[in-house]
C-alpha cells in the first residue's frame, strides 16, 4: 500500500484548520502551522509536505512572505503551495500566483474542490519528482556509458 502524501495546513484561526482537516484528514497526513514561522520550520523537517494549504491573513509573517521564503529556498522552492483565504480580490489571487503559488481558493471553501485541487496538485508535484528521478538516472547512465566507451567531450580543432 502506497504511503499517503504530506500535507501542510497554516493557517493562525484554529476553527479554519479544523474545516480543512476534517475535508482532507482521510486522504493524507496532516501537519498544521499556526504561524508562518512554524510552517517554515515544518518544511525542513521529514516527511516534508507535499502540499501547503496557506492562509494570507496571519499576524507576524504572512501568507505572501512565507510563500516568498518558501520558492526561495531550494529545499522548498518546489513545493506546491494553494492559498486558502477570505481575500478575495482580483489583485490578490494575482499576487499569490505571480509569488509562485499554483492555486488560490477563497474561504469558505467547498469540499469537493478543496479534494479536487489538493488531489491534482499532488499528483503534479508525485509526478514532477518521478521526472526528476528518471531523468538524473538517465544522466548518469549515458555520462557512464561515455566513460565506458571513451566518448567524453572533444573538441575539434
Amino acid at each position: 500500500m502506497q504511503q499517503k502524501a504530506t500535507l501542510l495546513i497554516v493557517d493562525d484561526t484554529p476553527d479554519n484548520i479544523d474545516v480543512l482537516r476534517a475535508i482532507l484528514k482521510d486522504d493524507y497526513r496532516l501537519k498544521v502551522a499556526t504561524s508562518g514561522e512554524r510552517a517554515l520550520a515544518l518544511c525542513h523537517q521529514d516527511p516534508v509536505p507535499s502540499l501547503i494549504l496557506l492562509d494570507v491573513m496571519m499576524p507576524g509573517m504572512d501568507g505572501y512572505e512565507v510563500c516568498r521564503r518558501l520558492k526561495a529556498d531550494e529545499k522548498t522552492r518546489r513545493i506546491p503551495v494553494i492559498f486558502v483565504t477570505a481575500m478575495n480580490e482580483i489583485e490578490d489571487e494575482v499576487k499569490g500566483l505571480e509569488l509562485g503559488a499554483v492555486d488560490y481558493l477563497v474561504k469558505p471553501v467547498h469540499p469537493a474542490i478543496v479534494k479536487a485541487r489538493v488531489r491534482t496538485h499532488v499528483t503534479l508535484y508525485k509526478q514532477s519528482l518521478l521526472l526528476e528521478r528518471i531523468l538524473d538516472q538517465c544522466s548518469s547512465e549515458l555520462a557512464a556509458m561515455r566513460d565506458m566507451f571513451g566518448l567524453g567531450e572533444r573538441t575539434d580543432g
